[in-house]
C-alpha cells in the first residue's frame, strides 16, 4: 500500500443503498397486517422505526394463526427458554404519503409488551393494490357526510367489507371521488361502536339506484387504529369458528 492510499477518504455506501434506506424510512408508523409466507393472517399492527434492514412491529390484535408463531413468554413456573427463532414472514400496509400498497418481507421475533423486532426487512413491492385483508361483513352501519352543500343527516348503508384501512359501503346516497364522511359501525354485539372519518377513493354503481364506495381511513389515532383491528380479528375469529 503506498502512502497516498492511507490517506484516501473512504468510499460512501453506493447512492442506490442510501436511496432505499431513506425509502424505508418513510414507512415508519404505517398501519400493517402481518401473514405467514403461505398468506395465513397471523395479526394487525404499527410499523415503527424501519432502517438498515431491521424495525420493530406493535401489535394491536390478538394473534389469530399463535401456532404459526413463537412466544417471548416461557410457561409458568418454567424457566425461560432459549431464545425462539426467528419466524419469516410477509408485512403489508398502506402508504398515505404515495397511496400505494407497500409489501415488505422480513424475519420476526417476540418482545415483551406485544412488539415484534424485524430484521432482515426489504421492500418486495409498491403498486396501486388492496393492502390489507378485508373481512367480508355484510352488516348494518351509518354514515355523515361531509362537505359539499348537503346536510349533514346520518344516513344508514351497508358495510359490505372491512379493513385496518378502509372499508367498502351500500347506498343509495351519491358520493363522488374524494367526498369524505364519517362511518358508523359495530362489527359484533360484545364490543363498541368504531366511529371513523373516511373518504371516497372507488365507485362502483350496482344498478337501481344503489352504489358501492370504496373508502380509505383518515386521521386514525393509535387508539382507533388498535380498536378497529382488535374488531377486526374478533369478528375473523368468530367467523372461523362458526364455519
Amino acid at each position: 500500500m503506498g502512502l497516498f492510499d492511507r490517506f484516501k477518504k473512504k468510499e460512501p455506501p453506493p447512492k442506490e443503498e442510501l436511496q432505499e434506506e431513506e425509502e424505508t424510512r418513510i414507512y415508519s408508523g404505517m398501519r400493517v397486517e402481518v401473514t405467514t409466507l403461505e398468506n395465513r393472517l397471523l395479526f394487525g399492527g404499527k410499523l415503527m422505526s424501519p432502517w438498515n434492514g431491521q424495525a420493530e412491529l406493535y401489535q394491536f390484535s390478538q394473534d389469530l394463526n399463535s401456532g404459526d408463531l413463537p412466544s417471548a413468554d416461557a410457561p409458568s413456573g418454567e424457566a425461560p427458554s432459549e431464545e425462539p427463532e426467528p419466524v419469516r414472514v410477509l408485512i403489508r400496509g398502506y402508504n398515505d404519503r404515495t397511496r400505494k400498497a407497500v409489501y415488505m418481507e422480513g424475519s420476526i421475533s417476540p418482545l415483551p409488551k406485544h412488539i415484534w423486532h424485524v430484521e432482515d426487512l426489504v421492500i418486495c413491492k409498491e403498486n396501486n393494490d388492496r393492502a390489507f385483508f378485508r373481512l367480508d361483513t355484510n352488516v348494518d352501519a351509518a354514515f355523515t357526510p361531509f362537505g359539499g352543500f348537503g346536510s349533514r343527516e346520518e344516513h344508514p348503508c351497508r358495510l359490505v367489507n372491512i379493513s385496518i384501512g378502509g372499508a367498502c359501503i351500500g347506498t343509495p346516497y351519491v358520493f363522488h371521488d374524494g367526498d369524505k364522511l364519517l362511518l358508523k359501525v359495530k362489527l359484533l354485539e360484545d364490543r363498541d361502536t368504531s366511529i371513523v372519518f373516511c373518504q371516497v377513493l372507488r365507485i362502483i354503481e350496482k344498478g337501481g339506484g344503489n352504489f358501492e364506495y370504496g373508502c380509505r381511513f383518515l386521521e386514525l389515532n393509535e387508539t382507533d387504529q388498535e380498536k378497529i383491528s382488535q374488531n377486526i380479528f374478533a369478528a375473523q375469529l368468530k367467523n372461523r369458528g362458526t364455519s
